[in-house]
């Protein structure tokens, strides 16, 4: 069992940056595939971010302003957010998937936490 918690968010001008926390309970973290998504009033909830074995990956919208890593001995993976935009305003959420290519999955998510950018 993996319990996630998100911090760090908070409103911030454009331009302005934000780092954003999970913090994660349980021995396993240090195999998950630790994500970041997004959710804005309104839409779906989308992908932002993720890093698995040191591989990153990111969306198109926020590639070359955010970076994600982590700090194993802590449980905690980071999304370092630079040159924010309006349209980044949402809620983010922490996701955490535990044996991805294996035949079963463990899958969490955190409760997520609020970023707001005003133009």
């Amino acid at each position: 069992q993996v319990q996630l918690v998100e911090s760090g968010g908070g409103m911030v001008q454009a331009g302005g940056s934000l780092r954003l926390s999970c913090t994660a309970s349980g021995s396993t973290f240090s195999r998950a595939t630790v994500g970041w998504y997004r959710q804005a009033p309104g839409k779906q909830r989308e992908f932002v971010a993720r890093i698995e074995s040191g591989t990153t990956n990111y969306a198109d919208s926020v590639k070359g302003r955010f970076t994600i890593s982590r700090e194993n001995a802590k449980n905690i993976v980071y999304l370092q957010m630079y040159s924010l935009k309006p349209e980044d305003t949402a809620v983010y959420y922490c996701n955490a998937v535990i044996g991805v290519g294996l035949p079963i999955t463990y899958t969490y998510w955190g409760q997520g936490t609020q970023v707001t950018v005003s133009s």
